[in-house]
């Protein structure tokens, strides 16, 4: 049913405007590019799921970065990459616990602003210096990811006045435990400018921002780490939404791109979360770092001029 929707927004945007992606493949058919994204996509959400990262962080470099097709369509598929990923999961997420609205949507208000004033002033860009902060963005997550500790359960003794009176707290099931889990807050105010922070990112780049939601979450604000996960895939379906509409608006989005980077990416996760019991998380962790640095220098240095 996303899917269907999805398609059918992407369509309305004028056909003309495929023109930039079948030149830019002169000499190939032009199915040969939506085909090789379609696996491309597959491939990435087959290991997006266990290594914990979301699809659009995966997306954005590497098809930025190794395919032929304008940045600007590339970000704009990349935020409905997001934004499919996250709104398959977010009902799920809710019925069990695992999302907290209290805890998502003060977060979520401000992220969604700031993503579309990243969307603007990333389209409004040189795409080469897009292009370079891009590469310099992706190589930061990567330093983040590779350094980033994990807290399942953060300590919080007590909340601080704006959670308390905003009532963010609750309770969640966890089921490898066996039992009810109490949980609170701290350092709101941070996080809401973290979160203001991470929408621009978001919009400017039309990355997903799992990577960054979760840190902030559960290392900043002390949210559990599956209360995090869960309501940053609810954050991003309000986020990825804002500032895919400045995208559509603009033209940034085209059928030719998003169709087949949306099929292959919710199939593959599909897979991904079956392997998720056999796969050690750790090997696939260290193939997704390679992967972004790769990209990430790719990124960086076509936006320099130095590798076209």
């Amino acid at each position: 049913m996303i899917g269907v929707v999805l398609f059918a927004i992407v369509a309305s945007v004028p056909d003309a405007m495929a023109a930039d992606v079948r030149d830019s493949g002169a000499g190939l058919a032009w199915w040969v590019w939506p085909v090789a994204l379609f696996v491309v996509c597959f491939a990435l959400g087959i290991v997006a799921v266990p290594a914990g990262v979301g699809g659009g962080v995966l997306f954005v470099p590497i098809v930025g970065g190794f395919f032929p097709f304008h940045l600007d369509f590339v970000r704009g598929a990349g935020l409905l990459v997001a934004l499919a990923s996250a709104l398959a999961a977010g009902p799920n997420l809710l019925r069990v616990g695992l999302a907290d609205l209290r805890l998502a949507l003060p977060l979520a208000v401000l992220a969604s602003a700031s993503s579309i004033v990243g969307a603007l002033v990333g389209l409004a860009l040189p795409a080469a210096m897009v292009q370079t902060a891009l590469g310099i963005t992706i190589l930061a997550i990567v330093a983040l990811m590779a350094s980033a500790r994990k807290s399942e359960f953060p300590h919080v003794t007590a909340p601080d006045r704006l959670s308390a009176a905003l009532a963010i707290h609750g309770v969640f099931h966890d089921v490898a435990r066996g039992e009810s889990i109490r949980w609170q807050v701290r350092r709101t105010p941070l996080g809401l400018v973290l979160f203001t922070g991470i929408g621009v990112l978001a919009g400017m780049f039309g990355l997903g921002a799992g990577w960054a939601n979760v840190p902030v979450l559960n290392l900043v604000m002390g949210a559990p780490l599956k209360v995090s996960a869960g309501t940053s895939s609810f954050i991003l379906s309000l986020v990825d939404s804002s500032a895919a509409w400045v995208y559509l608006n603009q033209g940034a989005v085209l059928a030719i791109v998003a169709v087949p980077s949306v099929a292959g990416m919710m199939l593959g996760a599909r897979i991904g979360a079956r392997l998720l019991t056999v796969l050690k998380a750790s090997v696939v962790r260290r193939l997704v770092l390679a992967l972004l640095t790769a990209a990430g220098l790719r990124a960086l240095l076509k936006g320099l001029g130095i590798w076209i």
